[in-house]
């Protein structure tokens, strides 16, 4: 019999994981279950990333905004990260109009949320992805298990991850690290977050990827943050940052996130969704001049290739 292990560290037959297309666990190695049967078959309509063509040694990036990212291997797999499509967007609120996808037009073997907040772990766009993709493996911490169930998501499709655990899920391997330590940082006055927050390092042959998630204004100051990230060796991160607020890493501070995880090419993220929370990808690019690390972007609801 198959096994597969949580990020608890407890072993449990894969029959458990049968469903999820997705093995966890906290060791060496894992086996691949067998890949999701293509239910985009007979669609009239689908989003321009299900045809996105991806070479071998690459990962197709695709972003919709806020930092709902999908990831496609060359296999033709595809992962969605903090997906965030409400249908309700008051033009005060929102700089879109329309989401920029619809769950039922991508194809979808994999679903990570980073934490529980409404703009990352969405009840409406989880529920539509499990909808239209039912054998779509959801992964996310403690606290997104139960809104994903409220949401209809049930038990067997919902794996839950902790800082140091790993899954395998539609050929990525995904390595889980905290993106916000739980005590907050008091040296700098930030106190404990609300919830577990997750950075993820995803992994195909070659390429490693690196999304932050919602990161601590003094990232670059903890090393026990950057550590476990710098370990996984990520080529590319796609960083969360603000030039102004304070939650999150501002864009000197993102520099020297990315300088110290050793990242290559940085991707910003967390704009492009609200309008009092958008700022300029050309003036963060700008902070990177000299910095050694490629800053790159990649339009709202755009794809491209990486690394």
């Amino acid at each position: 019999m198959r096994t597969g292990r949580l990020g608890s560290g407890l072993w449990l037959p894969a029959v458990g994981f049968a469903l999820l297309a997705a093995v966890c666990w906290r060791g060496a190695s894992s086996q691949e279950p067998a890949p999701q049967d293509p239910a985009s078959a007979g669609r009239t309509s689908m989003h321009p990333f299900a045809a996105f063509k991806v070479p071998d040694g690459k990962v197709g990036v695709h972003w919709f905004g806020q930092n709902s990212w999908a990831f496609k291997s060359p296999a033709g797999k595809i992962v969605l990260v903090d997906p965030y499509f409400p249908h309700q967007r008051p033009a005060d609120t929102f700089i879109h109009r329309e989401p920029p996808l619809t769950e039922s037009e991508l194809p979808v073997e994999a679903v990570i949320v980073t934490h529980d907040h409404l703009d990352h772990t969405h009840p409406e766009t989880t529920k539509r992805i499990h909808a239209a993709w039912p054998k779509a493996v959801f992964i996310g911490p403690k606290e997104s298990t139960k809104r994903a169930r409220d949401a209809g998501i049930p038990p067997e499709s919902f794996v839950t991850v902790e800082p140091g655990g790993t899954c395998q899920a539609a050929g990525f391997e995904a390595h889980f690290t905290y993106s916000k330590p739980p005590a907050g940082d008091p040296k700098a006055k930030i106190k404990p977050p609300d919830v577990t927050h997750l950075g993820v390092v995803l992994v195909l042959g070659p390429v490693r990827l690196y999304v932050s998630g919602d990161c601590i204004n003094t990232f670059a100051e903890l090393e026990e943050l950057v550590a476990p990230v710098k370990k996984l060796a990520p080529q590319v991160g796609f960083l969360t940052c603000h030039p102004k607020e304070g939650e999150f890493p501002f864009f000197d501070g993102c520099v020297k996130m990315a300088q110290r995880i050793g990242i290559k090419t940085a991707f910003p993220s967390h704009y492009q969704c609200f309008v009092k929370r958008n700022y300029d990808p050309a003036e963060w690019a700008k902070a990177f001049e000299a910095s050694g690390v490629e800053p790159r972007t990649v339009g709202y609801n755009a794809s491209a290739l990486a690394p």
